[in-house]
């Protein structure tokens, strides 16, 4: 197929004809309900991006804008990436809303299938997990990551170690990756890189019924050499 990119000013009024397995998935999971995320960044990558100098960023499976819009308000240059349409929609009108619509390039992207052009001193992918993913198939897409870091750029990848603590039963069977998978896969070139963050962290979250929960997560932070 043929990846579609608008600005947030267009609203993304241009979309692929033929959607692929996780196009498909992804615009019937955000068509379900009218939002699904809070709207606020995540916090790993706050914690790991506030005190950059702001340059450009790519945000892999950025969802309906969260972290796209608050990179833009702290002054990136933001292209934001996701498989579904209506996320992208909701995130565009978000960022229209805020006046930061001329920050952000919206690309609608099956990343198994195409990936945004260019370099980026800032390279995110948070929680890029998906049920319908093939094998190998989110290790060739943070490859693809790696090779969109600009030179003194950083790559920050977090990701789930596991379900939450109030899943007893699994939905289905998924391997989450170590961070030290996660940089072995990465495949890259020695001495070329510096890993400045490798962490598992605990946070404190709620279940769906309210109730206090905990979560784990992976954090590798990388950056290219100059």
């Amino acid at each position: 197929m043929t990846d579609t990119s608008t600005t947030a000013n267009d609203a993304l009024a241009a979309t692929a004809t033929t959607d692929t397995v996780a196009q498909q998935y992804w615009e019937g999971f955000y068509g379900e309900r009218d939002s699904v995320w809070s709207g606020r960044p995540n916090e790993l990558l706050v914690r790991e991006v506030e005190a950059l100098t702001p340059g450009t960023a790519l945000d892999l499976g950025c969802a309906e804008g969260g972290d796209a819009i608050w990179l833009a308000r702290r002054g990136w240059r933001v292209t934001g990436a996701d498989a579904s349409a209506t996320a992208l929609r909701r995130a565009a009108a978000r960022a229209d809303e805020e006046g930061l619509g001329e920050r952000i390039d919206f690309q609608r992207h099956d990343l198994s299938q195409g990936f945004p052009a260019g370099s980026f001193d800032l390279v995110s992918a948070q929680y890029l997990h998906s049920p319908v993913e093939q094998d190998g198939e989110r290790t060739a897409i943070l490859r693809q990551a790696a090779r969109a870091v600009a030179p003194g750029g950083v790559l920050l990848i977090v990701g789930h170690a596991g379900w939450p603590s109030w899943e007893a039963e699994p939905p289905f069977d998924y391997h989450f990756p170590t961070t030290a998978e996660v940089l072995d896969s990465l495949g890259l070139e020695p001495g070329q890189w510096h890993v400045e963050v490798e962490e598992l962290v605990t946070r404190d979250v709620t279940d769906p019924e309210g109730r206090p929960a905990t979560r784990r997560d992976n954090v590798l932070k990388v950056r290219r050499g100059r």
